[in-house]
Order: C-alpha cells, then structure tokens, then sequence
C-alpha cells in the first residue's frame, strides 16, 4: 500500500522541524471536530452576508455589520455561560457523578433562558434606536433594524445549543455537536438562499432562515439532552432527567456556575464591545466602507476556524502534560502546535492575498465597492496569520491556568492599538487606510505578547501551583 496523504503531510511537517508525527497526530485527533465545528458555524453567517450583498446591496451588507455588532454581544454572553458550564460538566462527570454533572446542565440551560430573553426582547423591540447609534445613513439603518429584530428569537435558542454543544464537550465527545452544527449550517444556507432568492425577502429573508434554522438545531440538541441516541449514537450520558430535575443542590450549583463563568462572560463582552467604536468610525467613511470592512472581518473570523481546533488542542495537551508532571513535553507541545498554527495561516494567508478581489467580488457586486473591499480583505488575511498564532498562544496558556494574561493582552491588542489607530484616520489624511492597519494591529500585539508568555518560564510556574492545589 502506499503512503497515506495524513502520513505523508505528516512526514513533511516533521522533516521541516514544524512538529513531530507523533504530537501532530494527537493535535489533528483533537483539532478536527472543532475545527469542522468553527466552519460550520462561521460559514452559515458569512453565506448569509455574500447573499444579502448579492441581492439586494452595499447598503445591506453595512446594514448586517451594524446588526452583527449587538448579535455577537449576545452570542459572545453565551459562550462565556458555557465555559462554566463545561468546566462544572467535566468536573462532575470525571468524579463519576453523572446526577451532578447533569444537573449542571439543567441549571444552565434556565440560566441561559433567563439571561437571553430580556436580551432577545430588547434587540426585537428597539432594534431601530439601537443600530442608529452606529451610523446615520437611511438605507443601512434600514437593514439593520429589520436584521436584528428578526434574528432576535434565534438568540433563545442559540444559547441553549451553545450550552448543549459544551456539554457534550465536557464528557469528550466533540463529533456529536460537530455533526449537529454542521448540519444546522446547511439548513441556515438553504433557508436563507429560497427566502432571499426565492421569495424574494432580503435581508429579513437571512434573518427569518437563521432563527429557523437555530430553532431546529436546537430542537435536535434537546433530543439528545433527554437521553435519546442519534441512530444509535450520540445520547448524551449526562443527560436532563427526572432524578436530574429531584437534585437537592440546585442553589449551590447556581452560584457555582455563576462564580465560574462571570469572569469568562465578562472577558468575552469586554472583547466585542470594540466592534461598536470600530464600525461606527468605518460609518464615517459611507456604506461602502463599513460593507468592506463587515465582508472583511467575516472573512477572517471564517479563516480563524482552524484555531478553534489548534487551541483547543494545546489547552488539552499542554495541560495533561502538566498534569503529569512533565513540563518539558509540555513546552514542547505548546511550541510545536504553534509552529503548526503559523504554518497552516501563511499557507491561508496567502491565497487570501492573492485571491482578494475575487473574495471581495463574492460578497458585493458593485465594482467600486469591490475595489475598496478587496484591501480590506488582504488585511484581514494579515491579521489572521497573528489570530492564529495568538489563539495557540492562549490555549497553551489556558491549559497552564494562565487565564488572565491573554485577556489582558487582548485588550490591549483591541483597546490599547486598534481602536486608537482606527481613530487616527477621523483626524489625518490617512482615512479609511487607518482601519486596514488597525486591524492587523488587532491581531499582532497579542500575538506577539503571548507568545512571549509561552517562551518564558512563568505558565510552566502557574501551571505547576495549579497541579499542586490539586485543581
């Protein structure tokens, strides 16, 4: 037989000193199911957007920027809700205590209802007065207000598949929610492509077909959360039941869950809110800016999927070699997944250079509007190369418990460069080029400070005291 294509690409990366067969097997059995995940999940969004463009304009896709800006707030509260909860899942359910590990769960899954739905309501609601802080044109505002109010139910569901998808996690299992996300991505694109081309509904078309298709997905997740197999797989084993719903520590758990993910609900915010200041200052420049730099920025954000999996795969690795005591493997570990992260981002990097215009021509067909977007989308695949390394970088240090660092980095990176460096083109010639060079900023200094971190000796210390408080 001959050599297999995994064996040979593996053969190449170890010859060229990126990282051994046998750590690159082990990252790419961990990485895969999160990267497919990141895909599918990024591409419903970014379809989305490349339709709308196509169909109805510049003045929609700066409408969908000026939405995606409040949607990413609310998504980003859930996924820090769900950090807490893979953290109590896993915990329960490695002490062999499925009933706790499963009422964990159950506690999430009300405390994400609760925290969505005075956000769901507020976007329904007050969608036009919300967008309008972000810009003064008629026909984006437009858009905007109709995208945000429509999406806003699917907010109350994707909560709880966001809380779904970490428990499954939390007990090892990363297909079961690949398959389900992927397969929701797919219903999203089709949805969306009969209501927009079919029906003839735009941007509410894209709107109705994502809250459509989030309702079904998680009505999929809820099937497996009851305790019941997927074609004869995929039930969860911690799943929400009777002797669940009879479980006497619920208050505890409650604020346990609230202890843990506070923090992470608070980084995530803190992360997004950047977007309001950035989009407003491309608002500045007309529709055609903010369009460029939307269409850019999901370009980037879809291209970043690969370090879902890398990060989560140096977060894993990394700290079981802690665990065990081995800090030499782990530092190797943790240089070799970014080595790998770099890599695999100049390869993409490179061909999103190279392909701009036709990227840009994808999502907007006006040709002056594809000229300015076509820069915007050379920075962002610039931008991604650093994204990808940062995100390798954390995870590495994530696995140590190192948590704090990269969030500071990440403010500085956001706060402390770009947003500055965008604002310098409100009072100098430089214009619209200033956030081409904010956004590359974005992504370079926290890039460069963590990696920083993972070449010093301080993680491999914090980790040490961590294993030995028996955390």
């Amino acid at each position: 037989m001959g050599v297999r294509p995994f064996d040979r690409l593996a053969g190449v990366l170890d010859r060229a000193g990126v990282i051994d067969t046998r750590r690159f097997r082990e990252t790419f059995d961990l990485s895969w199911p999160r990267i497919v995940t990141g895909l599918a999940i990024m591409s419903k969004s970014t379809v989305d957007l490349a339709m709308v463009g196509w169909d109805v304009g510049t003045a929609a896709v700066a409408g969908l920027a000026f939405a995606n800006a409040y949607w990413q707030v609310g998504k980003f509260l859930g996924i820090g809700l769900a950090g807490g909860t893979v953290s109590l899942v896993s915990q329960a359910y490695g002490a062999e205590n499925p009933t706790r590990a499963s009422a964990a769960v159950a506690v999430s899954l009300v405390v994400t209802l609760l925290i969505a739905s005075p956000i769901a309501l507020l976007y329904a609601t007050a969608a036009p007065e919300l967008v309008a802080v972000l810009g003064s044109e008629a026909d984006p505002l437009r858009h905007a207000a109709t995208y945000l109010a429509l999406v806003a139910p699917a907010l109350l569901f994707e909560f709880p598949n966001l809380i779904a998808s970490r428990t499954y996690a939390g007990v090892g299992d990363t297909v079961t929610p690949m398959l389900i996300r992927a397969g929701g991505a797919l219903m999203n694109i089709a949805f969306s492509a009969v209501l927009i081309f079919g029906y003839g509904l735009g941007v509410a078309g894209a709107a109705i077909g994502t809250s459509l298709a989030t309702g079904l997905v998680a009505l999929v997740f809820a099937w497996g959360l009851s305790g019941r197999p997927y074609l004869g797989r995929g039930a969860c084993p911690v799943a929400v039941t009777r002797d669940t719903l009879g479980f006497d520590g619920f208050v505890p758990l409650t604020r346990r869950l609230l202890a843990v993910s506070a923090p992470l609900m608070a980084r995530r915010t803190a992360e997004m809110l950047v977007a309001f200041p950035l989009v407003a200052i491309a608002a500045t420049f007309g529709p055609a800016v903010v369009a460029a730099y939307e269409v850019a920025r999901r370009v980037r954000t879809l291209t970043d999927s690969f370090s879902w999996g890398f990060s989560i795969a140096a977060s894993t690795l990394v700290g079981q070699r802690l665990g065990a005591g081995d800090e030499a493997d782990a530092e190797a570990y943790a240089l070799a997944i970014v080595r790998l992260s770099a890599t695999v981002y100049v390869v993409a990097a490179t061909l999103l250079v190279a392909l701009s215009p036709w990227v840009a021509g994808a999502f907007v067909s006006d040709p002056a509007v594809v000229t300015i977007a076509a820069p915007f989308v050379a920075a962002a695949a610039v931008s991604v190369v650093f994204l990808g390394i940062d995100g390798s970088a954390t995870g590495t240090l994530r696995g140590a418990g190192d948590t704090q660092y990269p969030f500071v980095t990440s403010l500085v990176g956001r706060y402390g460069c770009a947003l500055p460096l965008a604002a310098l083109g409100l009072v100098t010639p430089l214009g619209a080029t200033a956030l081409l060079v904010a956004m590359v900023a974005e992504t370079v200094v926290p890039a460069a400070l963590n990696v920083r971190r993972v070449r010093s000796n301080r993680w491999k210390a914090i980790g040490r005291a961590h294993v030995a408080a028996g955390e």
